[in-house]
């Protein structure tokens, strides 16, 4: 699911720079730079925590396989026609792309709400790392259901693990990076051991005994919602949604030499969004068979969805180790990310200590297990939140020219804030938003509408402001 220091590693490549202009033909790269670290990033801590969390919602086979192969297949095609296409075409990082529309201020507030997803996002994987880490300390695990600290001995595992990953990402990223370009196929083996060994302990010896894993279904875990064929496509399609449809990734594809390189956005679908989902998943249907986990659910209780013990359970130690890299490199770049982000809003303000603020944030985030253990909510309403302003850009690309809209507004008028803009996201969220709350419709059902309305809202308005 994350692949926030793709953009770091492949501007490595380019040398770290064109921030503020086009790739030059000279930087371009082919596919074969994007495969490896798409397949890679995808394989990452989030997965240990989605694919057992899918098992909660009492989803069926057919739902699960089936929804999950069709929902990855939009999110490529989402990758290859719309962000890699744009990306292409301008060459532009989202961030230079969104200040040429939206103005210099405005950019500011996403940059803002970037920062601080992305510091919730690295908590998340505090805790998935802190999970595994306890394990030796005899460490009671959080519940599906906790929301605060469930002990002194998982405060003081969180706080060493933040502290650590922190000053790391703040002083050493670029070693990090490397490092984690290394770890990408020892996790990926790790989810396809587990996913073997687990098979094994379930004594799965044909395909209708894979099937009977989940069968047709069963009633949700303690406060989760049922999911259906249409929960699982959706979700899946959008679990990065702010990366494609939400153009995160035009900083990425902007380096790409054609737009079909945006097909390499499949090997990290299909090897972390859904081998390594799968695989995740039957760790946890493993531990559900555990007496632990009987006399939980006996008691009308939901087991934990912890990765440490589920992955020490399946391969033992490796297990523990596959966990603490995944978490790792995971919340490593995501939390340099966040600071990068915070840094727009700071700018004199040194990398060092956007990144430690970043990664504070991170660590009294991973304190409370709700992030991790509510990942499937977290990541729709991320997606929703974001989403939307790509749709700017799209609408602005392939629609500006038909309805006499003015490219690149705020840079042609120079201002710093282009209220249509904000306008239009803000109207689009608080519709949708509000339709969710209210008539309880699962968020991840409403972001492709939201999505939709900004980008026509967006255009309505600019016509209208840019004549008047």
């Amino acid at each position: 699911m994350s692949q926030f220091n793709i953009e770091e590693e492949i501007e490595d490549i380019a040398g770290g720079e064109f921030e503020r202009t086009p790739v030059p033909e000279s930087k371009l790269k082919s596919w074969k730079s994007f495969l490896g670290m798409y397949a890679g990033e995808h394989a990452a801590g989030t997965e240990f925590v989605i694919g057992p969390l899918f098992l909660t919602t009492g989803v069926s086979a057919f739902d699960l396989i089936i929804g999950l192969l069709l929902g990855n297949l939009l999110a490529v095609l989402s990758w290859r026609f719309l962000a890699a296409e744009i990306a292409v075409k301008n060459r532009l990082t989202l961030y230079y792309q969104l200040e040429k529309i939206c103005g210099k201020k405005l950019v500011v507030g996403y940059n803002l709400a970037n920062g601080i997803l992305f510091c919730f996002l690295a908590g998340a994987m505090i805790t998935v790392s802190a999970t595994a880490v306890g394990i030796p300390f005899d460490m009671p695990m959080p519940k599906l259901t906790d929301t605060l600290p469930n002990g002194i001995t998982w405060i003081l595992i969180v706080l060493a693990i933040g502290a650590v990953i922190s000053i790391i990402a703040a002083r050493g990223y670029d070693m990090v990076s490397k490092a984690a370009n290394w770890m990408s196929p020892v996790i990926v083996l790790g989810f396809l051991i587990c996913g073997i060994v687990a098979l094994n302990q379930l004594g799965v010896s044909s395909f209708s005994d894979f099937w009977n894993i989940w069968g047709e279904g069963s009633e949700p875990f303690p406060g989760q919602i049922k999911y259906t064929f249409w929960h699982v496509m959706i979700w899946s399609w959008f679990a990065n949604g702010a990366m494609h449809i939400g153009m995160s990734d035009l900083s990425v594809f902007r380096f790409a030499k054609k737009a079909s390189s945006g097909w390499t956005t499949a090997a990290g679908m299909y090897v972390g969004h859904y081998m390594a989902w799968i695989a995740a998943c039957l760790m946890y249907a493993v531990y559900l068979k555990s007496p632990e986990a009987q006399a939980i659910v006996s008691s009308g209780g939901a087991p934990s969805v912890a990765p440490g013990p589920m992955a020490y359970n399946t391969i033992g130690i490796f297990g523990i180790l596959v966990v603490v890299l995944a978490g790792w490199t995971t919340a490593n770049p995501t939390i340099y990310r966040a600071g990068l982000a915070f840094q727009a809003i700071m700018p004199k303000t040194s990398t060092f200590w956007v990144t430690i603020i970043a990664g504070t944030i991170a660590t009294i985030a991973g304190l409370f297990p709700a992030f991790a253990m509510q990942l499937l909510d977290f990541v729709a309403l991320y997606g929703f939140i974001l989403a939307p302003v790509g749709a700017v850009i799209v609408f602005e690309h392939f629609f500006a020219k038909k309805y006499g809209v003015i490219k690149n507004y705020a840079e042609q008028a120079n201002i710093r804030f282009n209220k249509s803009v904000l306008l239009a996201w803000a109207l689009s969220f608080g519709i949708f938003y509000f339709i969710s709350v209210q008539f309880g419709v699962f968020l991840s059902f409403v972001t492709l509408p939201a999505w939709l309305l900004c980008g026509v809202l967006f255009l309505i308005f600019s016509k209208y402001f840019h004549l008047s």
